[in-house]
């Protein structure tokens, strides 16, 4: 395991030595002419920048052929950002191979599941498990650790980039030979693969290790523990290379941190980071907002998760947008004030550095009409105005940097393993969406203005919280069974979902009814699922409407509260939303999907038996984001106006670090404007 995050994290300075939060973007000078460089460096001074990634895209300016290396143009940047006092998050380059290694090695190239190889001319044209690219990589890496281990710009070593972002899952051969050895480890014997896998089922029986393939194109389903174990294997396929890249860089210089940027964010599910986050020596993220009604409670919500993947302790934000990017269909730029907002939410919920793709917007290639800190219109721009206010901002904010986000009282509990094997094919319906079940409780409560964390199912400490959600938490070992029981059992108030506890971890359905692992601590029993058909819905006697599901719940407890029932539908009068108290606890099931509005009806009935109540005023609710973090004197309370309405906060009291001055007894938030308040530990609520 790495040294403790707080300590490996590279804190920008200031010019007496103290802490700052690190400001920057991804920076690829290779883009541009020398004559450019000094004219980047000036600007990032003024900008406030003081770090960024370098060299990440660089494999090929930096060995151009086989047997020759070019690393000028490299230790000059390195030298001009020294100079600048910018700090460089140095990466390995190993993100996307030169093409004079494809065209000598073409069996280094992903391949799909339909045995389609995926060629050169985009990025990430490689296989995770291509023994011939992880000798030429860890060549380069070798070569760059070397050169740069002493030098005074570097600051941390930035390990390939996004990992998986395009190559998660390989169905090559190399893939099926490292699926074969990561299945040995896993299960030792083919009669316990056979057994976790079912393969009594359609005469699957395995009789040899070599007869084991990943779920290549089939004529059907593919077996669903093959698929849900490839998953597994996959992520820890990427994981054993970033391992393989870090053991030389600790080797060679053992004193710099190293991370890799993750990619927490709803499209990209293949990489489980909970068990990626103990390998690096702080945790990195990359974040995109996605347009749509829920769009800034995702950013928070992806923001929050990364919080709870570090442990609550601060994290870098890698890469975001100034403006607009260039992958969606309609690509929309930012508001006014909503570069600044949306960065002051990764902050406020765990980010000590605030970083950009990219530094100066490219003329050329994929990615030219993606916003950069220094746009095509140049610095004489509201673009590069705006970037410089933020640096300001930032700087302002010294004072937060090293502290960690407070928790809530309310947790959701997240688990890539049910995202994975809850949206299966074969499944009662094809429609659920795992991720889009977590953030709809999570809109929920802000809606309500209540602070909740996103922490991982299997990493994390229950008894901190109160209240606890598992929305679809449909993987649930014995362990994980035995824990939430215990949460119950000892006071806290648990609340799960319909398709929740439904399988073991090897995918075997938990027999005796539903939800199996579950059932007895809930109080109730469920013989048959009943999933709605599109445009389908149901009326629940509490004035909501559900929609993708029910179930034909019975009640097996004496002590089994129906907080609603169905109205209308196949299982009308019978009960929708159940709890069962204990002598302290609750434990809750919702049978459908609710949706935020109705989750935002039924959530003060979840909530008050564990006393849990906003703390921000009424009229606040819905359009503040609020979070805290805290260091050993002070607590940072952080105001975030998410709507396009000004709104006022009374009874609020503090230093203001960021953000407007009090009026009368408390602060009059601006149409997307953020506040921090410094508070003494003693004197806040």
């Amino acid at each position: 395991m790495s040294a403790p995050l707080t300590s490996r994290f590279p804190y920008a300075k200031g010019s007496d030595g103290s802490r700052r939060l690190g400001y920057g973007a991804d920076y690829n000078p290779e883009q541009w002419s020398r004559e450019v460089w000094a004219d980047d460096v000036r600007l990032m001074r003024e900008a406030g920048v003081n770090v960024v990634s370098l060299a990440i895209f660089s494999w090929a300016r930096i060995q151009p052929t086989a047997g020759t290396w070019d690393f000028g143009w490299l230790d000059e940047v390195m030298d001009l950002l020294h100079a600048g006092g910018i700090g460089v998050d140095l990466a390995t380059a190993t993100a996307s191979p030169p093409p004079w290694l494809t065209a000598a090695h073409p069996e280094i190239l992903p391949v799909t599941a339909s045995g389609q190889t995926l060629w050169p001319g985009a990025r990430q044209h490689w296989r995770p498990t291509s023994p011939v690219f992880r000798e030429h990589a860890l060549t380069l890496v070798r070569k760059i650790a070397s050169r740069y281990a002493d030098h005074p710009a570097l600051v941390a070593w930035h390990v390939n980039n996004e990992l998986g972002c395009h190559n998660v899952y390989d169905y090559s051969d190399d893939a099926a030979r490292a699926f074969r050895s990561w299945l040995r480890r896993r299960y030792t014997t083919l009669d316990a693969l056979n057994n976790a896998w079912g393969t009594a089922f359609w005469s699957q029986h395995y009789s040899d290790w070599e007869q084991l393939l990943p779920p290549r194109l089939a004529a059907s389903h593919p077996n669903p523990t093959q698929q849900l174990d490839f998953k597994r294997f996959s992520s820890n396929a990427l994981k054993d290379h970033l391992l393989a890249e870090r053991e030389i860089l600790r080797e060679l210089t053992p004193h710099t941190p190293i991370t890799t940027n993750f990619m927490v964010m709803p499209g990209t599910k293949g990489m489980d980071y909970t068990n990626w986050a103990d390998e690096v020596d702080f945790v990195a993220n990359d974040h995109y907002v996605t347009p749509g009604p829920q769009d800034r409670d995702e950013l928070s919500f992806s923001a929050n998760l990364t919080s709870g993947i570090a442990g609550h302790r601060p994290w870098f934000l890698m890469e975001h947008s100034t403006s607009a990017v260039n992958w969606q269909p309609v690509n929309p730029p930012k508001k006014p004030g909503e570069l600044a907002r949306d960065a002051l939410l990764h902050v406020a919920h765990g980010a000590d550095a605030v970083c950009f793709f990219q530094w100066r917007q490219s003329a050329a290639g994929a990615e030219k009409y993606h916003s950069a800190m220094v746009p095509h219109a140049g610095a004489d721009s509201e673009l590069f105005r705006s970037v410089t206010e933020l640096g300001r901002t930032l700087d302002a904010l010294a004072p937060i940097a090293g502290s960690e986000r407070e928790g809530a009282r309310v947790a959701i509990l997240f688990d890539w393993d049910s995202w994975w094997a809850s949206e299966q094919d074969s499944h009662p319906t094809s429609r659920l969406d795992y991720h889009r079940e977590a953030l709809d409780w999570y809109s929920a409560l802000h809606r309500l203005g209540h602070r909740a964390d996103v922490v991982p199912a299997h990493h994390s400490d229950l008894s901190a919280y109160d209240v606890v959600i598992a929305p679809v938490l449909h993987v649930v070992p014995p362990p994980l069974a035995k824990e939430l029981t215990r949460y119950v059992e000892g006071g806290g108030h648990l609340v799960t979902t319909y398709f929740s506890a439904i399988v073991d971890e090897n995918d075997h359905v938990w027999l005796g009814g539903y939800p199996g692992a579950l059932r007895d601590i809930l109080g109730i029993r469920i013989e048959e699922f009943g999933p709605l058909l599109d445009g389908d819905t149901v009326d629940l006697d509490n004035g909501t409407t559900g929609s993708l599901w029910t179930d034909r719940i019975t009640v097996t407890g004496t002590d089994v509260e129906v907080l609603a029932g169905y109205r209308t539908g196949t299982y009308a009068s019978r009960p929708a939303v159940t709890r069962r108290g204990t002598c302290r606890g609750s434990a809750t099931y919702v049978s459908t999907r609710l949706g935020v509005d109705g989750l935002s009806v039924l959530l003060p009935q979840l909530l008050a038996p564990a006393g849990v109540v906003s703390e921000l005023p009424h009229d606040a609710h819905g359009s503040v984001e609020h979070a805290v973090r805290r260091d050993a004197e002070h607590r940072y309370l952080f105001l975030i106006n998410r709507s396009d309405e000004q709104v006022a906060l009374p009874g609020l009291t503090g230093d203001v670090l960021v953000g407007p001055r009090p009026e009368g007894d408390g602060l009059v938030l601006a149409p997307r404007q953020a506040a921090v308040l410094r508070q003494s530990r003693q004197s806040a609520p």
